[in-house]
């Protein structure tokens, strides 16, 4: 009993092992009709490039996510969710981190650094990755750009979704 217990206990405070990658709401492999109820302002349209990672996506040109306006793109494959995009003012990088540590759990790679460039102004990359069972979440900025990326997917989207067939 004490074993059953423990482990139990060790799947349910892990980190991110139950994290479910969403978007206010909005879960990887939830269908556009989901997307649209949570987002009524989605613009959805086929994807004009043939892709394995996705055949629809659905644009929401203003978006809070996490308590910060965004702009959300989803995409979808077979009326599924297989990946978005959240771009956000990178000023709002950090209070982003928090928020996703807190859904997201710790993530499995953290990455800042300030490259040294002795030609050019001092500039920050934070990269924060979060995995688990084929879906991954990769938030992204450079401080000296205006937008920072969250890009959540699943399978090889990153690597399907711009592929020249």
């Amino acid at each position: 009993m004490r074993r059953i217990c423990f482990l139990i206990g060790f799947i349910f405070f892990s980190g991110n092992a139950l994290a479910v990658y969403d978007a206010d709401g909005v879960p990887l492999g939830a269908s556009e009709a989901q997307v649209k109820k949570r987002f009524p302002s989605a613009r959805c349209k086929a994807i004009e490039w043939v892709s394995l990672a996705a055949d629809r996506r659905c644009d929401d040109a203003k978006a809070v996510f996490a308590g910060i306006e965004t702009r959300i793109t989803f995409y979808l494959r077979k009326d599924a969710v297989e990946a978005f995009d959240v771009r956000f003012d990178v000023k709002f990088t950090e209070r982003m981190a928090s928020t996703l540590k807190g859904r997201y759990g710790t993530p499995s790679a953290e990455e800042r650094e300030k490259p040294d460039r002795p030609d050019a102004p001092p500039r920050e990359l934070t990269k924060l990755l979060w995995e688990g069972k084929g879906e991954r979440a990769l938030l992204t900025s450079l401080s000296d750009k205006r937008r920072a990326t969250l890009l959540v997917s699943r399978g090889k989207f990153e690597e399907e979704i711009y592929r020249v067939r």
